[in-house]
């Protein structure tokens, strides 16, 4: 990455993590983009050049891991099958979730409140499929392009379908658990006991797809 490529990045994070801060104390719906701005000392133009929309602001991270998961798929090295890259990635780190697990009171806080915001917001809940489904279109283009298949491919579309299912399921998942349950301190071993067990069946179907050799 080069210098002027850093320093775009830095301001992103810079503005992306005001942002989130402001939104974990205040709400979503009562954070402007004018106080983000404000708070995070840059124009209002500047926060629109980086996040065109309030919900870009507040889904920067959660899009930043959607696209490291379609990345983990693409660059994945010889012989790995793309069920195998992409469960290496999602399980690769629980973020909150094991802080959380660690006794981290202030992170369980955090994630309620995450959560919460996107519960009682339909503007984020639209917001968030839509990334989803943007995650999707992407892994599936990758794998029908290694497959010298038409961007339509059926075949690549179902198992980018079938993949990001098993993070939309843990999504859905850890959302419940948060907003219901007082203490759920062993929430981190449970997401991944679930989706080691949620990979497992879909194994048999997409063990051999998007490997090498495979045809």
């Amino acid at each position: 990455m080069g210098l002027r490529e850093l320093k775009k990045q830095q301001m992103r994070d810079r503005i992306g993590d005001t942002a989130w801060r402001l939104f974990a104390e205040r709400g979503f719906d009562r954070v402007t983009v004018v106080e983000v701005a404000r708070a995070a000392q840059v124009s209002e133009a500047t926060v629109f050049n980086y996040f065109p929309t309030k919900e870009d602001l507040f889904y920067s991270r959660f899009e930043a891991f959607g696209e490291q998961l379609v990345e983990a798929v693409r660059t994945r090295p010889p012989g790995e099958s793309a069920l195998a890259a992409f469960r290496r990635r999602l399980l690769a780190t629980s973020g909150l979730l094991a802080q959380v697990e660690a006794g981290d009171a202030l992170a369980l806080t955090r994630l309620r409140t995450m959560n919460r915001m996107i519960a009682d917001s339909p503007a984020l809940q639209s917001r968030e499929q839509r990334a989803l489904t943007a995650c999707v279109d992407a892994l599936a283009a990758a794998l029908a392009a290694e497959s010298a298949a038409a961007d339509d491919d059926v075949t690549a579309r179902v198992a980018a379908d079938a993949l990001f299912a098993v993070h939309r399921a843990l999504i859905a998942h850890v959302r419940h658990r948060v907003l219901s349950d007082e203490a759920p301190v062993r929430l981190a071993t449970e997401v991944r006991q679930l989706a080691e067990r949620a990979f497992e069946l879909l194994e048999d179907g997409l063990r051999d797809y998007a490997s090498e050799g495979s045809s």
